[in-house]
């Protein structure tokens, strides 16, 4: 794991930030090729609006969400909450501001939000693939100990290896990377499908929900609700609520037009 890629005096460019760029940009491509081929009345001028919404929105409840549950830390060290580079972006906080921005731009570009979503929500799943390889390099978004032959130990200097210093721990971020790729791979076979609008979008959430479940089984820095991983209540209310309006809605069936 090399976190730096550069030094420039006092100045450093991480791994970790880089991947959030090339997350950005590979999403940005992936959502306009989306967009056209939907037929949404939107400009890449518009994109770039909505990108300009939706990112500082995703990052501000990513990072609120995490310093909220680690608040008994960072009442200690306030200066730390500024420091991104040191790890601690939520993804469940960063859906949330996400889809808050996805709607306020919806409404302000005057486009149907499920068509929207529905465009937008590949080059999610791509970008968390992207951004957890950034995590690996950075040494966060770990695993706890294990005597699996493809337990990794981290570096010393990394969160992972502050943790737990000198054992071996579940690749967890790598887990949830190869999931979220299934999930991309899904989304992608799907998004030609004859469907109501919001199919692809709660398709995303339901296997999102299943594998982040399934990877906080064995992370070692999970966020904690009293006695239950926040990832895990968050995880579940997300199947629950998009599982119900699928079914409900069938939303897999064609909209039939009066």
């Amino acid at each position: 794991m090399h976190p730096v890629l550069v030094r420039l005096g006092p100045v450093e460019i991480r791994y970790y930030g880089l991947m959030y760029v090339i997350a950005f940009v590979a999403g940005y491509f992936l959502i306009r090729a989306e967009v056209r081929r939907k037929g949404l009345p939107l400009k890449s001028e518009d994109l770039l609006d909505l990108f300009l919404l939706i990112i500082p929105l995703g990052l501000l409840f990513a990072r609120a969400y995490y310093v909220a549950f680690r608040w008994d830390v960072y009442r200690a060290q306030p200066a730390e909450i500024f420091k991104l580079w040191h790890g601690g972006l939520a993804i469940h906080g960063g859906l949330l501001g996400g889809a808050l921005g996805l709607w306020l731009g919806a409404r302000w570009k005057k486009v149907d939000l499920w068509l929207l979503a529905d465009a937008v929500v590949p080059a999610v799943v791509l970008g968390q693939a992207i951004g957890r390889l950034g995590n690996f390099l950075n040494g966060d978004a770990f695993g706890t100990p294990t005597t699996l032959p493809w337990g990794i130990v981290f570096p010393a200097t990394s969160p992972a290896g502050q943790a737990y210093p000198g054992l071996p721990l579940h690749p967890a971020m790598l887990y949830e990377l190869l999931g979220n790729l299934l999930v991309f791979a899904l989304l992608w076979r799907l998004r030609k499908k004859p469907a109501q609008p919001g199919f692809i979008t709660a398709v995303y959430f339901l296997g999102y929900a299943v594998v982040r479940g399934l990877v906080s089984c064995v992370r070692g820095d999970s966020l904690w609700l009293g006695p239950i991983r926040a990832a895990h209540l968050a995880s579940l209310l997300l199947f629950l609520g998009f599982g119900l309006w699928l079914w409900r809605a069938k939303l897999w069936q064609p909209q039939t037009r009066n």
